[in-house]
């Protein structure tokens, strides 16, 4: 059987067929968008597959010390990525090669096999899920709350409450983290269930089509008391599937089995899904993770520090909560950073120390109060600041006021109870259909990108 090419896969069938290359520079690409800038910078450069065979890769490295720390820190994610891309990778070799001449250096390459015990890093490939994606090991702040009370509801009754529950935010916010703590929970439990990311879904689809097992896929995906599927927004204009994944949907939701996707936006703005598809995701639960609050940050550091057994003074927390407002793949990126440093030293490290090793790798600080963006805003259009924390409803200023909520939102990070409390003491929800209404605008107005445009030239 031919390998499927189907348009946005990069999937990968026979063993025999695979370019090893394309394979890494593949993976590669997906790791990149995974993690900071100065950790994919550090751990992934001059690294390369040097075999595959038998469903072992041995990856090239150029040193002893990043061997180590891949094994260590980037395990689990080097298998999923790769995993995701072909399905016969069952366990990775770390190889100390110099680049230059691509020999391998005398000392044993370390071996790292999927099918080990390790608790850490075990995929069990009968549910695809992974057992450190726990409520235990989810660290719960202002930002999340509703997100984690509603997985928590489904996974104490599932298919009866919040079915589908839809979870959406940007990567790295803790989507996947919380969408598999729902599945360990259920399966602990004794249900049978099944993550899979909507790529995979994508890829196992057509290869039944080819294969003249369609029939075999169905019943597979049917069987399952509780379906898991990640990043629907990669089922974009995928007619094919989506009907597919149509008609699977039905027939759980009619057997009051739980349905749970993610996705990176809210779904009612995912372009290229269809209409009834979309109304499937707004029959249950609609829930957003944004970015994490400062107070949330802290915490998540701390969290993360535990679970690695090391301890960072307060003010070190502090300056790393204040000073990364990414998501929290930046946090875990800097906090490894740190403790690669660390370790080289051999001892905890100062916050002047901190300051300078993550000074080149964060992104710059936006810091503006929000009655300055709410003045510069009102200016650009001409009224009065005054009027956005007003009651009124009219059309020149409910405009403007949309805009600052969303820049608020989407260039500060400002969580939504905030902005609306900000705003003249407005609910949440307020917010966040301005927002999803200016991101939905946006796809067919050039002059209203013209003028965000030009009003983050204002507010730089």
């Amino acid at each position: 059987m031919n390998s499927i090419s189907h348009p946005s896969t990069n999937s990968i069938v026979h063993t025999e067929q695979i370019d090893v290359k394309k394979l890494w520079d593949d993976a590669l690409v997906t790791i990149e968008l995974s993690i900071t800038p100065a950790n994919f910078k550090t751990w992934f450069r001059d690294t390369h597959i040097v075999s595959l065979e038998d469903g072992t890769i041995t990856l090239g490295v150029p040193s002893v010390f990043v061997r180590d720390w891949l094994s260590d820190k980037f395990q689990s994610m080097i298998l999923k990525v790769l995993r995701d891309l072909t399905p016969h990778v069952r366990s990775i070799e770390y190889a100390v090669v110099q680049r230059s001449d691509k020999r391998k250096e005398t000392s044993r390459p370390l071996t790292v096999n999927a099918a080990l015990p390790l608790e850490e890093y075990y995929i069990n490939k009968s549910d695809n899920l992974n057992p450190r994606y726990a409520f235990s090991t989810f660290v719960v702040g202002p930002f999340n709350a509703l997100a984690h009370a509603a997985a928590k509801t489904v996974s104490e009754k599932p298919g009866i409450s919040y079915n589908p529950l839809f979870i959406y935010g940007k990567t790295g916010h803790g989507k996947t983290h919380l969408i598999q703590a729902v599945g360990n929970h259920l399966k602990r439990s004794g249900k049978k269930v099944f993550y899979v990311t909507s790529e995979r879904f994508t890829v196992d689809y057509f290869n039944s089509l080819q294969s003249g097992t369609a029939n075999s896929f169905k019943d597979k995906y049917r069987q399952y008391d509780t379906l898991i599927m990640d990043d629907v927004q990669f089922l974009a204009n995928k007619e094919k599937t989506q009907e597919e994944l149509f008609h699977l949907f039905n027939a759980l939701h009619d057997n009051n089995k739980q349905i749970v996707f993610s996705s990176d936006i809210h779904p009612a703005l995912l372009s290229g899904l269809e209409e009834r598809l979309q109304s499937r995701f707004a029959q249950g639960m609609i829930v957003d993770i944004p970015a994490p609050d400062m107070e949330s940050r802290g915490a998540i550091l701390r969290a993360k520090a535990a679970q690695n057994g090391i301890t960072l003074i307060d003010e070190v927390i502090d300056h790393l909560a204040y000073t990364i407002e990414g998501n929290i793949r930046e946090l875990e990126g800097a906090l490894n950073t740190i403790m690669c440093q660390s370790q080289l030293l051999g001892r905890s490290l100062t916050l002047d120390e901190v300051k300078v090793i993550i000074k080149n790798s964060t992104r710059p600080r936006k810091t503006l109060a929000v009655s300055d963006v709410v003045e510069k805003i009102a200016r650009y259009y001409e009224i009065d600041p005054a009027s956005i924390y007003e009651k009124t409803r009219r059309k020149e200023i409910v405009k403007p006021r949309q805009l600052i909520m969303y820049i608020l939102r989407e260039d500060f990070q400002v969580s939504y109870p905030a902005i609306g409390q900000k705003l003249g003491g407005r609910d949440h929800t307020t917010v966040i259909h301005s927002c999803e209404k200016i991101k939905h605008d946006l796809k067919g107005d050039n002059d209203l990108e013209e003028e965000i445009t030009q009003i983050r030239l204002l507010l730089k």
